[in-house]
């Protein structure tokens, strides 16, 4: 942490706090909550992703139409976001407007109105989002592959579907907002050009409230789902299997991993499936990492004649990760440093990051990486090449 200042607080009203000086005239502020996906019931699937939507069709202090304007109306950026683990709000906007910034977030956690009528209308656009989901074929397999990967109700869409989201009442979303959000289930984050006095001060402004939150178990299983679809011309298909979790001494080596068997145009797929091969237009691996689940995908456009040879080719590449030498393990090391060095010119990458440590343990480890990923052995990543079970989804021409 040479050169930076960083601070991360439990303030008395239970709330988290973290923060990083920058000196930029730029500042990204978020209030997460930490209650995701991941904690609904099959009941409930999605209702985290609504209350994300519908807290921004107004509240106490705002109309639908300012919140978005005053922080776009100052050059800034609003946005937010629904994960398995953590619902987060969050802008970022020039540093001299700092405290607008933070005033409309905590407005949004605070003060959401629900309107009925605006509820009802945002209820049809979910329904939309949801059937935009189904309809790419890229984003459908994510989603099956997750199915696969996971039992009921973790293995269902953030989202939700269509039966859940339509039976989700008011009164149900009015109960679930009221019993989640609470300061001692929030992280306040700032990145960017303020002082630790000021972000201290404003997070001091948010009431205590002290809520529990039910955890529910996540049960790993694998699967396999071969589905066709008329209308499409290729068949795509992604095989995934379960990886080292947040919290897990190999969680680097699985990164590693995953550089050396996906990382870009050089990697061991880009370069046998389709340079080599050419089997493929698009190639690409994605390592999600909590720190109550993790796996990885592997996702591939092709051919329907060439889905079980493309399968066969990927897993024969992972299973030679088990003997690959010391150059590229190296090369793989200073790639996912060098990649975590550019990330951070931006101070709303740098938030959420720290916020995906934060929940995922402490945020300082976001300033560890660089020795962490030092710190692992060739036999560590090697090892992750024995796969314990996967599961394999596809989507063809039919």
């Amino acid at each position: 942490m040479k050169n930076i200042e960083f601070h991360r607080k439990k303030l008395d009203n239970r709330m988290t706090v973290i923060f990083e000086k920058r000196k930029t005239p730029v500042v990204a502020v978020s209030c997460s909550v930490k209650f995701g996906a991941q904690y609904e019931n099959e009941d409930i699937k999605g209702v985290s992703h609504f209350i994300e939507h519908l807290v921004f069709k107004g509240t106490k202090n705002r109309t639908v139409k300012e919140i978005p304007k005053e922080i776009e109306g100052k050059g800034g950026i609003i946005n937010a976001f629904t994960a398995e683990e953590v619902t987060g709000y969050w802008n970022k906007l020039p540093s001299k407007y700092y405290e607008l910034g933070v005033d409309i977030v905590r407005d949004l956690v605070l003060n959401p109105l629900f309107d009925k009528n605006a509820l009802e209308r945002e209820r049809r656009v979910i329904l939309e989002e949801i059937k935009m989901y189904h309809d790419n074929p890229s984003t459908y397999l994510l989603e099956k592959i997750k199915e696969m990967l996971y039992a009921k109700p973790f293995n269902m869409s953030i989202a939700g579907n269509a039966k859940t989201v339509s039976k989700l009442s008011r009164a149900k979303i009015v109960e679930l907002f009221k019993s989640i959000y609470s300061t001692n289930n929030m992280i306040f984050s700032v990145v960017g050009n303020t002082s630790w006095g000021e972000v201290l001060r404003q997070a001091k402004r948010f009431p205590k409230t002290n809520k529990r939150i039910n955890l529910i178990p996540i049960i790993s299983r694998n699967g396999e789902l071969i589905e066709k679809r008329k209308g499409i011309d290729q068949a795509h298909e992604i095989l995934g299997f379960h990886r080292p979790k947040l919290g897990d001494k190999d969680r680097y080596a699985a990164e590693i991993f995953d550089c050396i068997l996906g990382g870009g145009m050089s990697s061991r797929l880009f370069q046998e499936v389709r340079e080599k091969r050419g089997l493929c237009y698009a190639i690409r691996t994605s390592l999600e990492q909590s720190k109550d689940y993790a796996y990885e995908i592997i996702y591939v456009g092709t051919v329907k004649e060439k889905v079980k040879k493309v399968r066969r080719v990927v897993l024969k590449e992972i299973k030679k990760l088990k003997e690959f030498g010391k150059s590229d393990f190296n090369e793989a090391k200073e790639r996912l440093i060098g990649l975590r060095q550019i990330s951070k010119e931006k101070c709303d990458t740098t938030m959420m990051e720290l916020l995906q440590e934060e929940v995922g343990g402490d945020a300082e480890n976001y300033y560890k990486y660089e020795d962490k990923i030092n710190a692992v052995k060739l036999k560590d990543v090697r090892q992750l090449g024995e796969l314990r079970g996967y599961s394999f989804v596809a989507l063809v021409p039919g």
